[in-house]
């Protein structure tokens, strides 16, 4: 059943329109996400939904009795208990019950008229059922694993996230919006959010950059793209296949348009021979191929990222000894030491609040206000370090982006090379007319843009990204994925973002909530099949409070039990296991030369019999060398 319907949405800021015919059923059950490119209309389109926005043109069509909640990106400042902070969530039901209670006191104090007052009241707390709103409060309450009487104030972000959930969810709505629900949570806030919403049942429609969170929610993709919005059944990864598949073909299609109709201008300019009917219709046919070129809506340019190497950093980048990092008498960082080498890109995980920024500031020696270090901390020859910032504190909100980025100069350089500045700024989607914008006045991904705009026009061998990629589309992610990827130099990152540190890391630094830092190879599902198994954990424990009576006569028995003798190999086999390597080595030899000779496409046509004999051949020798391989590891494994 569709619980709300566009049909035909039209919207327009002075400018080409932001939306162009879209239509969209949202059913019940599903949970849409809403993906598209930074300024393509995805909050417009949600507020359209919402009801807060009316189109130009179109209709918006919902169920007479449809509740909408909405969560938004930004985490306003808020006080009061959890509990009263949630039942806020029910408008006016809370306020109707927030007046009676206020009436039950002064009624209690021997107010009649309050007394009366009450009994009025009656009849609204029973249409807005604002009796069961403190009972549905403790209820989430208790399903978010918050605490009733605590301040909202005290929370972390992720938990003040959590808030506003149940906040939204009070009053049971039908369907429920969600905008970049993953911002700033750290990445068990972000899966507990996962859990919760694939077993609450809700119909969702969402706008995320987190892949892994898509990839995970989703039940169909809807995507706009240049005013359109076009539906893809199941998660990210079927909308990346079935998404190539039509750039593919727009593009193709494009293509024989253009030469249609470049044949056509060709036709004009040579002049009409005749005035024929079927060439009067050949030049109204040419005016529409002019006038459907004129409308055509390009895709959106893609950012393009190329970091400023500078010179080559000592192979030793960072030597961490013994390091204690404290904030007042808090510990964040108890004695750690590591090795960063050149080339290294480790990612930093762990909550929010828990010091991974102040540990990375604290070991590139970067000024740290109220924070004690200890221990030796060494910083390798020649490294030159470029800080993208989480906090955006690099960018000057009240100067436009043309100023933050190039300080007043007409142009910056590149890879060594002198470029216009407004040219380089078009290679991060600022027109010249957009560059001269105030900061303030851009929206979260744009921002983000500058700052990589900024930062990389400074010679690094060693980046370090706090949190790079809130609010950057999709698109623009994979490119500074690749850009990461390709950099010769070394790479801090710290993120929730767990594809991207898939896609980046070679290794990770795992806060384990204790002051203590793990350290794994590989990104986070590396870190998952690598971390210690709780239960394994809590079995060891166990194990070990076991009589310790019992435990020592296990070990005097192990050691009463003769060891294993050695076997002494006879002549032939010592002669066998020394002949072994040569024979392998014979062996591997004469497979690549067959595989060079096959690899020769000609042989093929030229000697078809040989070319058999020399494959028949190669099977054989992988049947061989497995076959003295495993006699290697039989005759040494007696040997030992």
């Amino acid at each position: 059943m569709a619980l709300i319907t566009l049909l035909d949405i039209h919207h327009a800021y002075g400018g080409a329109p932001i939306l162009s015919g879209v239509n969209l059923s949202i059913n019940q059950g599903e949970r849409l996400c809403l993906i598209g490119r930074n300024g393509e209309g995805k909050s417009t389109l949600l507020k359209i939904i919402d009801g807060q926005l009316t189109p130009d043109k179109g209709e918006r069509r919902g169920i007479k009795t449809l509740k909408l909640a909405a969560l938004d990106q930004s985490v306003p400042k808020m006080s009061g208990t959890v509990l009263d902070a949630i039942m806020q969530g029910a408008g006016p039901a809370y306020e109707a019950l927030s007046r009676y209670n206020a009436l039950v006191d002064q009624c209690g104090e021997g107010d009649m008229a309050a007394c009366d007052a009450m009994s009025e009241m009656q009849h609204e707390l029973d249409d807005t059922d604002a009796w069961s709103i403190e009972r549905e409060a403790l209820s989430l309450i208790d399903v978010m694993g918050l605490i009733k009487d605590q301040d909202v104030s005290a929370l972390s972000g992720g938990r003040v996230r959590r808030v506003l959930l149940a906040r939204a969810l009070i009053t049971k709505p039908d369907v429920l919006l969600l905008d970049e629900p993953t911002n700033h949570l750290d990445i068990d806030s972000i899966e507990w959010l996962e859990n919760y919403l694939l077993s609450a049942r809700l119909t969702i429609l969402f706008v995320s950059h987190d892949r892994s969170f898509v990839d995970r929610i989703a039940t169909r993709i809807v995507e706009l793209d240049r005013g359109v919005l076009s539906s893809y059944p199941g998660n990210y990864q079927a909308y990346l296949v079935r998404k190539q598949e039509e750039l593919e073909i727009e593009e193709r299609t494009n293509a024989l348009f253009d030469k249609k109709l470049a044949q056509e201008e060709v036709w004009i300019r040579q002049g009409i021979k005749a005035r024929r009917t079927r060439n009067e219709g050949r030049v109204r046919d040419l005016k529409k191929l002019r006038a459907e070129r004129s409308e055509r809506r390009s895709r959106q340019g893609e950012v393009n990222l190329n970091i400023q190497g500078a010179e080559q950093s000592g192979k030793l980048v960072l030597s961490v000894k013994n390091v204690t990092v404290k904030a007042g008498t808090q510990v964040m960082v108890n004695d750690f030491s590591t090795k960063v080498m050149r080339g290294d890109k480790i990612g930093v995980i762990g909550p929010n609040g828990i010091g991974k920024t102040t540990l990375i500031k604290a070991l590139l020696e970067q000024s740290n206000p109220g924070i004690d270090v200890t221990g030796s901390i060494r910083v390798g020859t020649g490294v030159e370090i470029a800080f993208f910032d989480q906090l955006r504190d690099n960018l000057d909100l009240e100067a436009t982006i043309l100023q933050n980025v190039a300080a007043g100069s007409d142009t910056v350089e590149v890879g060594g090379k002198s470029k216009h500045i407004y040219s380089y700024l078009q290679d991060f989607l600022f027109s010249p007319d957009r560059a001269r914008t105030p900061v303030k006045a851009l929206s979260g991904g744009e921002k983000n843009r500058v700052l990589l705009a900024k930062q990389l026009l400074t010679k690094a061998n060693l980046l370090v990204l706090d949190e790079p990629t809130n609010d950057l589309d999709m698109s623009t992610l994979e490119l500074l994925e690749e850009a990461m990827v390709s950099f010769d130099g070394t790479v801090i990152l710290i993120s929730h973002d767990r594809a991207f540190l898939d896609a980046v890391v070679t290794q990770t630094w795992v806060f384990d909530g204790e002051d203590h830092i793990t350290e794994y190879v590989g990104g986070y599902e590396d870190y998952l099949r690598q971390r210690p198994d709780p239960s394994v954990d809590a079995d060891a424990a166990s194990a070990s409070t076991k009589t310790p009576a019992k435990a020592e006569t296990k070990s005097e028995a192990a050691e009463t039990q003769p060891a294993k003798a050695r076997v002494k190999l006879s002549y032939k086999q010592q002669k066998q296991l020394e002949d072994l390597p040569k024979q392998i080595e014979a062996l591997e030899t004469e497979q690549q030369q067959l595989t060079d000779h096959l690899a020769q496409g000609d042989i093929y046509a030229s000697d078809p019999e040989g070319a058999g004999k020399m494959a028949e051949r190669l099977s054989a020798i992988e049947s061989e060398l497995l076959e003295l391989l495993e006699a290697w590891d039989e005759l040494e494994s007696l040997s030992n």
